[in-house]
């Protein structure tokens, strides 16, 4: 699993897909870490059109770039049709935050070659791979 993470760490370009609804959210506190480590970032939420002036697609989608992770913080079950929309985007990396990952999202990534990195949260990881280097 490690190597699996540094391997996702070391992409440029990720989605998160949650709600941005306040600070506390953790989709939010993602969006604010990942920014600061220097990633492009694309917000998804299909309620929301901007957070932290920076366009908020409604679907992974409508994204009009290559993304090489999405991170995913929503309940399991809105979990497995977001994943079908990365791998019809061709999207081969999924982060499923925990809360949101399920068997069958996780069978449906490892069924369809799509890499994926569930049961560790992202934040802690990009501050641990931080003290390493």
């Amino acid at each position: 699993m490690e190597d699996l993470v540094k391997d996702f760490l070391r992409q440029k370009r990720f989605a998160v897909v949650g709600s941005f609804r306040d600070e506390t959210k953790y989709a939010y506190k993602i969006l604010v870490d990942l920014l600061k480590k220097g990633y492009e970032v694309f917000p998804v939420n299909p309620h929301l059109s901007e957070i932290k002036g920076r366009i908020c697609y409604r679907t992974i989608s409508d994204i009009p770039y290559s993304v090489d992770v999405v991170n995913i913080v929503t309940p399991s079950i809105v979990t497995e049709k977001i994943l079908k929309e990365c791998f019809q985007k061709g999207i081969r990396r999924v982060w499923l935050q925990p809360g949101a990952e399920s068997q069958a999202a996780i069978r449906f990534c490892n069924d369809n070659g799509i890499k994926v990195i569930h049961g560790i949260c992202v934040m802690l990881s990009l501050f641990t791979e931080e003290e390493t280097l």
